[in-house]
């Protein structure tokens, strides 16, 4: 801990003050007008900005335990409040951003656990927030763990979050006039690789309509 507050400190006068970084710090005042929601795990492996070199006030970001976009809230009066959909909502409506990008990542906890069906009794805010949150018959439940990195199940699991997105109403109203774009993402912890999927035109109906099938690999490639 003692580097981290050490860094805190100094920030302001080493980094803020640098007269290369002065200005940019300075316009912080006026607000912000990020380029994209970047909705990513809370593992401390990875580092949004550290990824994409985005500077202060160019990402907006979400994190949760595993990547997990949440069902949109239900339509109920009283409606629940949920942080993860005010933050979406606000990103969208509010900041305008133009691009969401869902980016999982290798050797994921939360994905692992789901995959090989760990006991999760230990940590219950874990286990209810997995099982509220990905359905009994989501997809990444049904791949088989076969590497330690469980790429395969992220990549399942990260597309089914970009699915999700589409039921947000923001997101569906943004969609239809074509402002925004849906990114799925793959970060590999070890090797700093980012592959992307990327929807077929001519298929994107019918990856819509169809689940995938068990041991079919979802497709990711080069950014």
């Amino acid at each position: 801990m003692k580097t981290l507050i050490d860094h805190a400190r100094s920030f302001a006068t080493t980094h803020v003050a640098d007269p290369r970084n002065t200005a940019a710090f300075e316009a912080l005042r006026a607000g912000q007008s990020p380029e994209a929601l970047f909705v990513t795990c809370s593992d401390s492996r990875v580092v949004p900005a550290l990824i994409t070199g985005a500077r202060p006030g160019e990402l907006f970001e979400l994190r949760t335990a595993g990547n997990v976009v949440p069902p949109y809230p239900a339509t109920a009066s009283p409606r629940p409040p949920q942080s993860e959909a005010a933050t979406i909502e606000y990103a969208v409506r509010v900041l305008g951003v133009r691009d969401i990008v869902v980016c999982g990542h290798s050797h994921c906890g939360a994905v692992g656990a789901l995959v090989r069906g760990e006991d999760l009794s230990a940590v219950p805010a874990v286990r209810d927030w997995l099982e509220h949150s990905v359905a009994p018959d989501a997809a990444v439940r049904s791949v088989a763990p076969a590497t330690a990195d469980v790429a395969e199940a992220v990549q399942a699991h990260v597309l089914a979050q970009v699915e999700r997105l589409r039921a947000y109403p923001c997101v569906q109203e943004r969609l239809a006039g074509n402002t925004l774009t849906l990114h799925a993402w793959y970060y590999e912890v070890h090797t700093g690789t980012v592959t992307a999927h990327r929807y077929q035109p001519s298929h994107l109906n019918q990856h819509r309509s169809q689940p995938r099938h068990p041991g079919q690999a979802p497709a990711f490639g080069p950014l």
